[in-house]
């Protein structure tokens, strides 16, 4: 059965300003079936942020097809919405103003989109918020801002590539925490791009493992843990035998990158 999201025998290379090649992705076939929470993890080179930006649009010149709801996609595409791991929000904006920008693009009336743009302030957990500036906001607010602004125009396929990277660890469990709430409610396909192992299992239904560059499936992980999950699961003794056989698969691709690291 087709997936809401597809990617097929999608492979991308790379020219370096100096001639040589980098064969980033090699052959990479993934089906994220509608409603489904899938994360992708690897190594560091592994081609992770390569996989998102081509699902995105950010980035061509590839072979293979990336296929949304049936339909072969080049570029981006309105039912693919995306939150990056940088800094996204506006610092001259409010949180609601944020929120309510893509609304605001899309021409709606003014009452009618900070109507919308306060269900998703509220869905984030930033009730109360609603008229502080990004300046005033911990990090993780200002990326539960980002995500309010990209889930504003309901986007059917959610791609996130290190959201919480650059948090420390309590706040990104909690995070996650949020994140599944979010998913439940709104049912949206999504996929998550991280190096967290964590985090990939806390999260998904199935987990992606890469091999370091070029980046190829190692092996798709089911994660058979009860739902509604939350970062509770964390201290269970299966969600840490799930983490142990990913560590596994990744360990020896994390020690080829390390070693070509060394060698630059």
């Amino acid at each position: 059965m087709a997936g809401m999201l597809e990617v097929r025998n999608l492979s991308k290379h790379y020219r370096r300003d100096d001639g040589t090649g980098v064969h980033a992705v090699d052959d990479v076939s993934l089906s994220v079936a509608e409603g489904e929470f899938v994360s992708v993890i690897g190594p560091s080179g592994c081609g992770k942020s390569t996989l998102f930006s081509v699902i995105g649009g950010l980035v061509g010149d590839y072979e293979g097809d990336v296929v949304v709801d049936g339909q072969v996609v080049r570029g981006t595409h309105r039912d693919i919405g995306m939150v990056f791991q940088e800094e996204s929000t506006f610092p001259w904006r409010t949180t609601l103003e944020n929120v309510a920008f893509p609304l605001e693009v899309a021409g709606m009336p003014k009452a009618e989109r900070e109507e919308m743009a306060r269900r998703f302030v509220r869905l984030v957990g930033l009730e109360g918020f609603e008229d502080r500036y990004p300046s005033e906001l911990s990090g993780g607010m200002k990326q539960r801002t980002a995500i309010a602004r990209t889930l504003a125009f309901s986007p059917k396929i959610m791609l996130m590539d290190e959201p919480f990277g650059a948090l420390d660890e309590q706040t990104r469990m909690l995070l996650g925490d949020k994140i599944l709430q979010i998913w439940r409610e709104l049912k949206q396909t999504t996929l998550l791009i991280t190096h967290n192992i964590t985090e990939a299992v806390q999260l998904s239904d199935r987990v992606v493992v890469m091999s370091f560059r070029p980046g190829r499936i190692k092996e798709i992980i089911p994660i058979d843990l009860p739902r509604p999950r939350s970062s509770e699961i964390i201290a269970t003794d299966q969600f840490g035998r799930y983490v142990g056989a990913i560590w596994q698969l990744l360990r020896e691709e994390a020690s080829r990158g390390m070693v070509e690291a060394e060698n630059v």
